[in-house]
């Protein structure tokens, strides 16, 4: 099974990284995550998480994966940090999976990764992309190469799935949909 770092930033979108960690998880996956300073890291709705360790710990080398969650301030607070954005160059010219979602994937534009690049953002931001050489989708999740991408929270089951398949097969990934009953769908009265 894969390994996959999960950045967790103040103000990280709580939906996006712990639905990606548990999915993962789930599935066989190491996944380890990453707060940019040591210590709690609040989300943008006050769930407080202890990373498993901070960015000066981890090299892009280490893992097979590098995923950016979304969230407001957590994104820019990302996309400040010149240690994230340099993990996501090297992650990136690796050949390893690098993918974002909601406002992140403007870190990947930062980085400079994206271009020529199909790719997905919180709708509104799509000049982020455009800005870093990305040609944006209205797409849920968007996969060119080894770049995954997605709009946001309510997509967060969709895009988990698509980094499990990546990172643990297609086989295991369909289990763990069916255990959660994520393969039936939400349906609403």
């Amino acid at each position: 099974m894969g390994k996959a770092l999960v950045f967790l930033a103040p103000g990280f979108e709580e939906i996006e990284a712990l639905t990606v960690v548990d999915i993962l998880r789930r599935c066989g996956v190491e996944v380890t995550t990453v707060g940019l300073t040591s210590g709690i890291v609040e989300g943008a709705h006050g769930v407080k998480v202890v990373p498993d360790t901070n960015i000066n710990e981890v090299k892009a080398e280490d893992f097979d994966a590098i995923i950016c969650p979304g969230g407001s301030p957590g994104y820019e607070n990302l996309r400040k940090s010149e240690k994230v954005l340099q993990l996501v160059r090297e992650a990136a010219g690796a050949g390893k999976l690098v993918a974002a979602i909601c406002g992140a994937p403007s870190v990947l534009a930062d980085a400079g990764v994206l271009r020529g690049k199909k790719c997905t953002i919180y709708p509104g931001l799509e000049e982020e992309l455009k800005r870093g050489g990305g040609k944006p989708k209205g797409k849920l999740v968007v996969t060119d190469g080894n770049f995954i991408t997605s709009m946001g929270p309510g997509t967060a089951l969709a895009f988990a799935f698509e980094l499990a398949k990546r990172l643990a097969g297609k086989k295991k990934a369909e289990e763990v949909k069916k255990a959660t009953l994520a393969a039936r769908g939400a349906k609403f009265k």
